[in-house]
C-alpha cells in the first residue's frame, strides 16, 4: 500500500476533484427515488399541482448526477492512466539500473508480465475502486439511514441483507487471495514458454520438437485455466446469490410493506422508494463484491511491481561525498569527480578476480592488462575462458570480486555509471537492432550526429549495402534487425559504435559473421579511425586480432601469455595451439615472419 500511496500523492487535486465528482453522482441516485415517492404520496392524496415542480426537480438532480457520474469517469480514467503510466515509468528507471544478476533473479518473461499485465491489473482495479468501492460506504450508510427514516422495520430488513451480501463477499474474496497469487506465477510461465516458442521457432522445427513444446503450453495454458476457472466460479456463485437476495428483499419490501400500507403506518410511495434504495444499496454493495475480488490480485500485481521498484541494485553508483573524497588512484590524475580525459591508459585491469555469485571457481583470476590510447587490446582464449565477462566488468554490468577495473585512471566503482559508460562504446555478441529507422539506430551513439557522420561510421564499418538501398539512412529496421542478415547486422552495430566517438570501444566477437576479406578491410579502417582511441577487441579468430599492439590470452580465467602475435607464436603454447587449428601452419609462420 506504501508504494501505492507514493504514486497518488502528487494527484491529491485530481483525487480531490474525482471523489467529489462522484459524490455528486451517489447523492443524486438517493435523492430521485426520494422525490418519486413524495410525488407518488402527493399524487395519491389529489395534490397534482406539485407534481411538476417535483418532476423538473427530478429532471435537475438527474443532469447534475449524470454530469458527475460522467466527470468521475472521466477524472478517474485520467488519474489511474497516470499512475499506470507513472508506475511503468518506475519499472523501467529501476530496470536500468540492474545489474546482470538483477535481470537474471526477475526474468525477461517476468518482468515484461510486471510492467504491462500487472500494472494494468493494478490500474484497473485502482479505477473500479474509486468508481464502485469507495461510494459503498456512503450509499450504505444513507441510503440505509433513509430507509430507517421511513420505517424501522424495513430499515432492520434492508440492513441484515446487506451484512449477510458483505459477510459471502469478504469470505469469497480471502478464499479466493492465494489463487490469485498462483494466478500471476501462471501468467509468468506462460509469458515465458510462449517468449520461447516464437523466438525459437525455427530450432524446434529443425529438431521436430513441436508436440513436445505444444504439450509444454497446453500445460502452461491448462494451469492458468484451472484456476482462472475457479475463481471465476467463486465469482459467479457470490454474483448469482447476490441477484437472488435483490429479488427477495424486492418481494419482502412490497409483501411486508402492502401491510404497513394496508396499517396506515407507511404510504405507497414509500415502497416505491425503499425497493429503489434497496436495488441501488444492494447493486453497489454487489459491484464492490466483484472490485473485491478483484483487490487480492491487484495487491499481489502491486507486490511484484513493488520488488522490481524498490529492489537495490547489486551495482550502484557512489555517495556524492564518497565521489569528492575519492583521490585518484593513478599518480598522474588529480583527485576530482571528473574522469582524465586525456589519460593514456583508457582501462586498466589491476590483479582483478572475478567469481559469479553461484560460481563454485573463480571466472577471472588475477587479472591485469591496459588498453592505451592509440592502441588495439585483444583477448583470446577457449569457450568458457571468460573472454566476455571482461567486457561486462569494464561496463560495469558485474563488479569484481577482488582488485579493480581503472577508467581514466580512476576505480569504476568511484565514478557514475553514466559518466562511465559515456566513456565507452560497445559492439555485442548478438547485434540487436532497433525498430525503427537505420539513421535512428546509428543515432543511439550519438543523438545529434548529422547524416554525413552516419555515412562516414557506415562506410569505416563496411556497411556500403545501405547506399544500394532506396531509402538509404531511413530505411526501415525491424525488430531485433531480422530483415537484415547477420553480417548486415553486425557491420550497423559496429557504425552504431562508431558514432560514438568514444575513448575506448568494446568488440565483443563482433566481426564473427564478416568474411575474411571484409573482416581485414574494416580492421585497416578501424585502425585509421580510432588512432586517438584505445579499442578492446574479444575475439575468437586469430586472424581478426593478428596486428593488434597487446594480445591477452586465457586459458580457465586466467593469463597464459601477453604480448603481439609474433611473440605469442614464439612463447606462448595456448595461443600457438589456437592459430595452428585456425590456419595452416605455413600461413602461421608467415604471420610470425611478418
Amino acid at each position: 500500500m506504501r508504494l501505492l500511496f507514493r504514486f497518488l500523492k502528487p494527484y491529491k487535486g485530481l483525487i480531490a476533484a474525482t471523489l467529489f465528482a462522484l459524490l455528486l453522482d451517489v447523492a443524486g441516485a438517493l435523492l430521485v427515488p426520494t422525490i418519486l415517492a413524495e410525488m407518488i404520496n402527493v399524487g395519491a392524496d389529489g395534490g397534482t399541482e406539485h407534481i411538476l415542480p417535483m418532476g423538473v426537480a427530478m429532471l435537475a438532480i438527474t443532469v447534475v448526477s449524470g454530469a458527475g457520474a460522467l466527470g468521475g469517469s472521466y477524472l478517474c480514467a485520467k488519474l489511474c492512466a497516470n499512475i499506470g503510466r507513472d508506475m511503468r515509468d518506475a519499472i523501467y528507471d529501476s530496470t536500468l539500473r540492474f545489474s546482470d544478476g538483477d535481470f537474471k533473479r526477475f526474468g525477461t518473461g517476468s518482468m515484461i508480465t510486471r510492467t504491462l499485465n500487472d500494472i494494468n491489473v493494478v490500474q484497473q482495479t485502482l479505477m473500479l475502486s474509486f468508481q464502485m468501492l469507495i461510494p459503498v460506504p456512503i450509499m450504505c450508510v444513507m441510503g440505509i439511514a433513509l430507509s430507517f427514516s421511513i420505517d424501522a422495520m424495513m430499515g432492520w430488513v434492508l440492513l441484515v441483507v446487506v451484512l449477510v451480501v458483505v459477510a459471502l463477499t469478504a469470505a469469497a474474496v480471502f478464499k479466493a487471495a492465494p489463487i490469485f497469487e498462483r494466478l500471476q506465477r501462471f501468467i509468468d510461465r506462460m509469458n515465458t514458454v510462449l517468449r520461447e516458442n516464437i523466438t525459437g521457432v525455427r530450432v524446434i522445427r529443425a529438431f521436430g520438437r513441436d508436440r513436445h513444446e505444444r504439450q509444454r503450453l497446453d500445460t502452461a495454458f491448462s494451469d492458468y485455466a484451472t484456476s482462472a476457472i475457479r475463481v471465476n466460479t467463486l465469482f459467479a456463485g457470490l454474483d448469482s446469490f447476490s441477484f437472488f437476495l435483490i429479488n427477495i428483499v424486492i418481494v419482502a419490501v412490497m409483501w411486508l410493506g402492502g401491510d404497513r400500507v394496508g396499517a396506515h403506518a407507511m404510504q405507497i410511495g414509500d415502497i416505491t422508494a425503499l425497493i429503489e434504495y434497496a436495488v441501488l444499496i444492494l447493486f453497489y454493495v454487489m459491484m464492490a463484491g466483484f472490485v473485491m475480488f478483484m483487490v487480492p490480485r491487484a495487491f499481489v500485481c502491486l507486490n511484484r511491481a513493488r520488488e522490481v521498484i524498490d529492489t537495490t541494485p547489486d551495482i550502484t553508483d557512489p555517495e556524492p561525498s564518497r565521489q569528492a573524497r575519492s583521490a585518484a588512484v593513478d599518480p598522474a590524475v588529480e583527485a576530482k569527480s571528473d574522469l582524465d580525459l586525456a589519460h593514456p591508459k583508457v582501462a586498466c585491469f589491476d590483479h582483478l578476480t572475478f567469481r559469479f555469485a553461484d560460481g563454485a571457481e573463480d571466472t577471472l583470476q588475477d587479472l591485469t592488462f591496459s588498453c592505451r590510447r592509440g592502441q588495439t587490446t585483444a583477448i583470446i582464449g577457449p569457450t568458457g575462458s571468460g573472454k566476455s565477462t571482461i567486457a561486462r566488468l569494464m561496463l560495469r554490468l558485474i563488479d569484481a570480486t577482488d582488485g579493480r577495473v581503472l577508467i581514466g585512471g580512476r576505480d569504476v566503482r568511484d565514478v557514475t555509471q553514466r559518466e562511465l559508460r559515456d566513456r565507452i562504446a560497445y559492439v555485442p555478441q548478438k547485434a540487436w537492432l532497433f525498430s525503427g529507422t537505420i539513421a535512428d539506430n546509428l543515432r543511439y551513439g550519438d543523438a545529434n550526429a548529422t547524416d554525413e557522420e552516419l555515412w562516414h561510421a557506415l562506410d569505416v564499418a563496411q556497411a556500403g549495402f545501405v547506399r544500394e538501398l532506396p531509402d538509404g539512412l531511413n530505411t526501415r529496421v525491424a525488430q531485433g534487425g531480422t530483415n537484415f542478415s547477420g553480417g548486415q547486422r553486425q557491420r550497423l552495430a559496429i557504425a552504431r559504435a562508431l558514432t560514438k566517438k568514444a575513448d575506448l570501444t568494446i568488440f565483443d566477437d563482433s566481426f564473427s559473421a564478416l568474411d575474411f576479406a571484409t573482416d581485414a578491410a574494416l580492421r585497416k579502417a578501424l585502425a585509421s579511425e580510432m588512432d586517438d582511441a584505445a579499442m578492446l577487441i574479444i575475439a575468437q579468430r586469430v586472424s581478426t586480432i593478428v596486428h593488434a599492439d597487446q594480445i591477452v590470452v586465457l586459458e580457465d580465467g586466467k593469463v597464459q601469455g601477453r604480448g603481439t602475435h609474433e611473440e605469442l607464436m614464439r612463447d606462448c603454447p595456448t595461443y600457438r595451439e589456437i592459430a595452428y587449428s585456425q590456419m595452416r601452419a605455413a600461413e602461421a609462420g608467415k604471420e610470425t615472419d611478418r
